[in-house]
């Protein structure tokens, strides 16, 4: 009898694990409760769904962890990467998609795939047998939230994420506002201009900053913490750690030239980034937000050139369920108290869209070898995703473990290697050389069955 794998979610981890198991041979089913059972944050059945930003941030393989990641992914043939490039938008230095186009895409390949099958269904318990991968998110529904609480036998951790406003783009003034990335940065005019820029004076960002602190905030429930992770704080939350850490954040008015007044220098900055191939949805970088509805539209209005903005989104709050995976899971990110389960992407205590498809890459690739009798070890710690599974299955101290994004701080030194600041450039092309090498020879122990 051929041994199945399933699946329990099918967002970005879920369907690369299933899209890597069946391209190696392994039959899969995707439960995924959407859209029989919804979320706050989803708005379709689609596999895939991004429901906060649109980027992949930054495509550079030689500099950033980030982009690195992107090309360990490709690399694997990975279904995210694949259909991210098939639908990416002007971004700058960074990747950004279609996202409606994206997961429609997603959704189709797998769809289509004869190994895969997709069950709509919500699973609430942690099954006893069988080989599993849990991939629910930090929208992880009560049910099952409760059997893996009732399983490990500690609160699974939670902090909450914000979610940025969309605008109109013919609802903005452009005789305010301009285009353009930072320091011109890309290699297309298109690429050049990614960015829509919203400049303010010091007395309008003063006043933004006051209305920003008054405005009323989404209360939280009873029994939840707002421990928020760094790399996705609410603006509001910026301005009450520092009246100026807004404006060496998001808001920072670096890199730009205002063409309506070239010789005045912006005290701060508001960008815009492209939502969908149309150019029609544009959304408010680093705005995620806790504001309530109608103090968002007022406030956001303070923004030159956003003052008749018309909101084809506004921003919200969710909780972020995680487990604390240096406890809880072993180096192959098996539950130690059941290993034919296997958890992955941002419920393992990841950050970000790429992190959790790689993490879904990983578990796939693992589960599959085992049910085809095969063994192979995690990646080096060299790699990218090497370094985050490392991190979450022993890397982090299981007291203080929080979310984390892959960042070169995660990888092992390079030998000779200068530190500070002036060796960066030197030093982030050494790691990523190093990766690719130590990915390659990772690659080699499974060989892709095209199905």
């Amino acid at each position: 009898m051929t041994a199945v794998l399933h699946i329990v979610g099918g967002g970005m981890a879920g369907s690369e694990a299933a899209w890597q198991a069946a391209q190696m041979g392994v039959d899969v089913i995707i439960h995924e409760m959407r859209p029989k059972v919804g979320t706050f944050a989803h708005k379709t059945g689609n596999l895939a769904e991004m429901v906060c930003s649109n980027s992949f941030r930054s495509d550079d393989s030689e500099q950033n962890a980030v982009g690195l990641l992107h090309w360990e992914m490709r690399a694997a043939g990975g279904l995210i990467m694949s259909a991210a490039d098939a639908h990416r938008l002007p971004a700058g230095g960074a990747l950004a998609v279609d996202r409606d186009i994206f997961a429609q895409s997603v959704t189709a390949r797998l769809m289509a795939h004869p190994r895969v099958t997709v069950s709509y269904e919500e699973i609430t318990t942690l099954p006893e047998a069988g080989s599993w991968i849990v991939a629910t998110g930090p929208l992880t529904s009560a049910g099952l939230g409760a059997a893996i609480q009732a399983e490990t036998g500690r609160e699974a951790l939670a902090f909450f994420d914000a979610i940025a406003p969309i605008v109109y783009f013919d609802s903005i003034d452009m005789s305010k506002a301009w285009m353009q990335s930072r320091y011109d940065k890309g290699e297309t005019e298109q690429e050049r201009t990614a960015y829509l820029n919203c400049p303010m004076d010091k007395a309008q960002y003063e006043a933004f900053i006051d209305a920003l602190l008054a405005a009323e905030k989404t209360e939280f429930h009873d029994g939840e913490t707002a421990g928020y992770f760094d790399g996705c704080l609410p603006i509001e939350v910026m301005a009450e750690r520092g009246r100026e850490t807004p404006r060496h954040g998001p808001m920072k008015p670096v890199g730009l030239t205002n063409p309506h007044q070239p010789e005045i220098k912006a005290h701060a900055v508001v960008q815009l980034r492209r939502d969908n191939a149309l150019g029609t949805l544009y959304n408010i970088v680093g705005f995620q937000t806790k504001m309530k509805y109608g103090a968002q539209t007022e406030v956001l209005r303070m923004i030159p050139g956003l003052e008749d903005a018309i909101f084809a989104r506004l921003g919200g709050i969710h909780r972020n369920t995680f487990l604390n995976s240096p406890r809880l899971l072993d180096d192959r990110m098996r539950l130690k108290s059941r290993p034919n389960i296997r958890f992955a992407g941002q419920i393992t205590g990841v950050e970000g869209y790429v992190e959790s498809a790689a993490m879904g890459l990983l578990a796939g690739r693992m589960v599959a070898a085992e049910l085809l009798g095969q063994s192979i070890a995690p990646p080096s710690p060299m790699t990218a995703t090497g370094a985050l599974i490392t991190h979450i299955t022993g890397g982090a101290d299981a007291k203080t473990f929080q979310p984390m994004n892959v960042n070169f701080g995660l990888f092992p030194p390079v030998e000779g290697m200068k530190g500070g600041r002036r060796g960066r450039k030197d030093r982030y092309k050494a790691y990523t050389d190093r990766a690719k090498e130590h990915w390659h020879a990772w690659l080699g122990q499974t060989a892709l069955d095209a199905a």
